[in-house]
C-alpha cells in the first residue's frame, strides 16, 4: 500500500507571527515575510503554511490571497502546543558581530529558555543590535521548528548582571583558570541553571573575583583548550542539554 503522505507537508514554509492565532483568524502578511513566501517559496492560492505565534503553538494556515506586497492566510487547526524547553539561559559576553550571531542562531537550535547577553571588561563590542538579534533569533527557531521562542534580555554589565541574578539559579561560570569538569557539574546540579562565557580576551582578575564570591556561581572547566567565546557557547550549552536538558 502507499505510504500516507505527510501532513502538513514538511517543505510547508514556517513563520513566526505577532499575533496570537486562533481557528479561522485571518493573519496578513507584507514586508520581508510576504516577499519571503510569494517570491522565494513561490507559494499558490490553498498552499500550507506552518505559523507559530510564541504564545500557543504551532498553526496550520492556508494561503488565501497573495497580493504584490502582501500575502493573506486563514488558521485552519493547531498541530503542536507551545513547547516547554529546559530552564536553561545562555549569558555570553558580547563578541564580534559575525561570532555573536553565530552564538544567537545556535542557542536558539540547542534549545535554551532564555539568552541573557553580559559586558565585560575585555569585551570588543559594548553594544547589541536588538532588532537584528531578535531576527536572528526568529529565522533559527523557523529553521529548527520550534514553536517557542528564546527570551532576549537587555545587555548588561557584569557588574549589574550579577548584583540582579536570582537567587536559586545556578551560574554556571566558564573559567579559562579551571573549576569542576564540566559533564559533572551539570549532572549533579538540580533546579534553574544557567551559563556565562566570555568575551574575546576572557575575564579579567576582578571579573574572575567578582564571579567567584557569588553564592549563586559554579566555576566549571570546559577542557584542556582554550576555547573562542563562542565556541565554549555553544559547546557548553550542548553538552547541558545533552546531561541535564531535553536531549
Amino acid at each position: 500500500m502507499p505510504k500516507t503522505p505527510t501532513w502538513p507537508p514538511k517543505s510547508a514554509p514556517r513563520l513566526f507571527v505577532t499575533e496570537q492565532l486562533n481557528p479561522g483568524s485571518l493573519v496578513e502578511l507584507s514586508g520581508s515575510a510576504a516577499h519571503y513566501l510569494s517570491r522565494v517559496m513561490r507559494v499558490t492560492m490553498g498552499d500550507i503554511v506552518i505559523l507559530c505565534d510564541n504564545q500557543t503553538g504551532e498553526w496550520a494556515a492556508d494561503i488565501t490571497s497573495i497580493g504584490k506586497r502582501d500575502v493573506t492566510l486563514a488558521v485552519t487547526q493547531q498541530l503542536r502546543p507551545r513547547e516547554q524547553v529546559p530552564d536553561f539561559w545562555l549569558c555570553p559576553a558580547l563578541l564580534k558581530k559575525d561570532r555573536f550571531d553565530l552564538v544567537l542562531e545556535k542557542a536558539t537550535e540547542l534549545g535554551v529558555r532564555a539568552i541573557r547577553p553580559v559586558i565585560a571588561r575585555r569585551c570588543v563590542a559594548d553594544k547589541l543590535n536588538t532588532d537584528r538579534a531578535v531576527s536572528i533569533i526568529t529565522e533559527a527557531a523557523e529553521q529548527c521548528a520550534r514553536t517557542a521562542l528564546p527570551a532576549l534580555a537587555p545587555v548588561e554589565k557584569l557588574s549589574i548582571f550579577l548584583a540582579r541574578w536570582p537567587a536559586g539559579r545556578t551560574l554556571f561560570f566558564a573559567d579559562e583558570n579551571g573549576g569542576a569538569p564540566a559533564d559533572q557539574t551539570f549532572r549533579n546540579t538540580r533546579g534553574p541553571a544557567a551559563l556565562l562565557t566570555g568575551p574575546e580576551g576572557g575575564f579579567d582578575d576582578a571579573e574572575r573575583a567578582l564571579l567567584l564570591a557569588h553564592p549563586e556561581v559554579k566555576p566549571i572547566t570546559l577542557g584542556p583548550r582554550i576555547l573562542r567565546g563562542e565556541t565554549a557557547a555553544i559547546a557548553a550549552t550542548a553538552l547541558w542539554m545533552g546531561v541535564a536538558g531535553d536531549w
